[in-house]
């Protein structure tokens, strides 16, 4: 096992997750148990990198403290854009940037919408606003596509990796070179495991 989600959105025995709730800001709930703050060393220990993206904001603290590792948040999107409680804050954007960690995009529209609904019908702008935000703080090296295919509802321009083309075409007409692109696409991420599973 390389890597670990401590929480999915529910309160466990490690942590407090964050519902999915809107508009909310992700600062609810109590950080890291005991329980928690140990498989976060052991984790570290371990080489196994921590994934952020279901968790609150005083757990996303506590595994800073905690962990020497990069910290990832391997599908969410920007708070300033969307103030969906899932959403990471500019603040959580700086420590990410930090520790050289790195952000997967996620396309479950609610995540995206300025409404906070799970529907359909969600612009490819709303994404690229996302990336661009995250890019502020990030920089080209530590953003990547977190996708959560696997159930979310994702914008019907899209609808499932065969879509892709659609967000890679808007980039595109956006001004994004192919390097950057690429980048965002898929080389992010290799360079980061890469660097960190070895």
């Amino acid at each position: 096992m390389r890597s670990i989600g401590l929480v999915w959105s529910r309160n466990n025995i490690f942590a407090s997750g964050v519902p999915f709730s809107f508009p909310s800001s992700p600062d609810r709930g109590n950080g890291l148990t005991g329980l928690g703050e140990q498989l976060v060393k052991i984790c570290d220990d371990k080489n196994i990198l921590i994934d952020l993206s279901h968790i609150n904001l005083k757990g996303f603290y506590d595994v800073a403290k905690y962990s020497s590792k990069p910290l990832i948040a391997t599908h969410s999107n920007s708070h300033f854009i969307t103030n969906h409680s899932r959403n990471l804050t500019d603040e959580q954007l700086k420590i990410i940037k930090l520790s050289n960690g790195i952000v997967g995009v996620n396309f479950a529209t609610a995540f995206l919408r300025n409404d906070g609904k799970m529907v359909e019908e969600c612009s490819l702008t709303n994404i690229t606003d996302h990336i661009e935000h995250l890019m502020k703080f990030l920089g080209e090296d530590n953003i990547a596509i977190g996708s959560d295919f696997d159930g979310a509802v994702v914008p019907k321009e899209i609808k499932n990796l065969a879509g892709m083309i659609n967000l890679e075409n808007h980039l595109y007409e956006l001004g994004y070179n192919k390097e950057l692109v690429e980048k965002i696409f898929y080389k992010n991420w290799l360079n980061f495991l890469k660097l960190n599973l070895i």
